[in-house]
């Protein structure tokens, strides 16, 4: 492209500095774009959000329909708002980090995959022009070490992120080029061996809370 799209995010050189931690910026893609980051959740986080979702998940639905289908075969649940100390510390620490108020933001949503379980391609942004408020970025965080499978993958740019405990990846699709939003189509592959937990942040363009 030649007039490059401006982003959301704001680094320092490989750097995110938020109000309570220093996460690095171990890839990237430009355009869209897709940064992968390290030292996004500590491990005690981690685990402590899986504890707190475990008795709390069900059946995963998807899109604006809250349909259950194959397309989609994980389980899920949502935190309120700023429900305890832990969930309010992350939400402001993902707000700095995806430079987006939190006023902006759905509530937290725990993932959960068992072997076999997978998401199949989708966006993350409502395809309906009929949609006010769209999500304008992704913040998709790691709660534990997969041993096989289980990658963020983007078939469109043939690219796939692994998971890694306390790890992350952010991408966006707030621009004006539909094609580069069309670029974000993304999927979990299916889990392999093990299990896969991950939390994820969806920021809209207007207040939501």
């Amino acid at each position: 492209m030649t007039n490059r799209e401006q982003s959301i995010i704001n680094s320092s050189g490989n750097k995110i500095i938020t109000t309570d931690k220093v996460i690095t910026i171990v890839g990237k893609i430009d355009e869209p774009l897709i940064l992968i980051l390290d030292n996004v959740l500590s491990s005690s986080e981690c685990e402590a959000l899986i504890d707190l979702a475990k008795g709390r998940m069900q059946r995963a639905k998807i899109g604006k329909s809250h349909l259950v289908s194959d397309i989609r075969t994980n389980s899920s649940m949502f935190f309120e708002e700023s429900e305890n100390e832990l969930i309010h510390t992350i939400e402001t620490r993902i707000a700095d980090l995806m430079n987006i108020p939190v006023s902006h933001a759905e509530p937290l949503q725990i993932l959960h995959y068992n072997a076999g379980d997978q998401y199949q391609p989708h966006f993350d942004y409502f395809t309906s022009a009929d949609v006010a408020n769209n999500r304008i970025s992704t913040l998709v965080m790691y709660l534990n070490d997969v041993e096989e499978g289980g990658e963020t993958h983007f078939p469109s740019l043939h690219f796939s992120v692994m998971p890694k405990k306390g790890s992350a990846v952010y991408f966006e699709y707030f621009y004006n080029d539909n094609s580069l939003n069309a670029l974000t189509l993304h999927a979990g592959n299916p889990v392999a061996v093990g299990e896969k937990w991950v939390a994820t942040q969806w920021m809209r363009r207007q207040r939501l809370r």
